[in-house]
């Protein structure tokens, strides 16, 4: 297996949230694909935050992109060159009010690796505690709200988190602390 070569690389679209950039790569079978389209995202941080009452922080917003209001976790984006348990705590902060006690990264995964050239970035957060009022950014209506944790699996296994990278980070969460076998 090898990498493609990139022989070219050219800016269709650049914008803060989301850039378009049409590559030509010269393939391993010696074919040459002059099409290659590639959108950059910044890195995005996911939390699982666990209260001190083992509580789970979930939130619902609107997605414009599905038009629906929908169940998910705390996340954002990272700002360029932010180290990413930093941009994890202020992240939750700002969305939730929330600060935790103790912070792990669990997993990183692509959203879609063909075309997409940023990783998400998953921390389990325990030993939280609301320190503060929400200080969203203005787009953002988010509610907040505390579930148990067995009410978040059975929601997991009920299909009802639709965002595919929180479904994800649920289950390397509830893996890592034993909720799922």
């Amino acid at each position: 297996m090898e990498k493609w070569k990139l022989l070219n690389s050219e800016y269709i679209s650049k914008a803060p949230w989301a850039t378009l950039r049409k590559d030509t790569c010269l393939l391993p079978n010696g074919r040459i694909n002059d099409h290659y389209y590639v959108l950059e995202y910044p890195d995005w941080v996911n939390m699982i935050g666990i209260t001190t009452d083992q509580q789970l922080l979930v939130i619902r917003q609107y997605r414009h992109g599905a038009e629906e209001i929908l169940l998910e976790l705390p996340a954002g984006t990272m700002e360029p060159g932010e180290d990413p348990q930093y941009a994890a705590e202020r992240e939750m902060l700002e969305e939730t009010g929330y600060q935790f006690d103790h912070i792990e990264e669990i997993a990183q995964q692509y959203a879609n690796p063909a075309t997409s050239a940023n990783i998400t970035r998953t921390f389990l957060m325990t030993g939280g505690r609301k320190i503060q009022d929400q200080e969203l950014d203005f787009s953002e209506d988010i509610d907040v709200f505390l579930i148990s944790l067995e009410e978040a699996k059975k929601l997991l296994l009920e299909n009802k988190f639709p965002h595919a990278l929180h479904s994800s980070a649920l289950l390397y969460a509830f893996l890592k602390i034993g909720l799922l076998q």
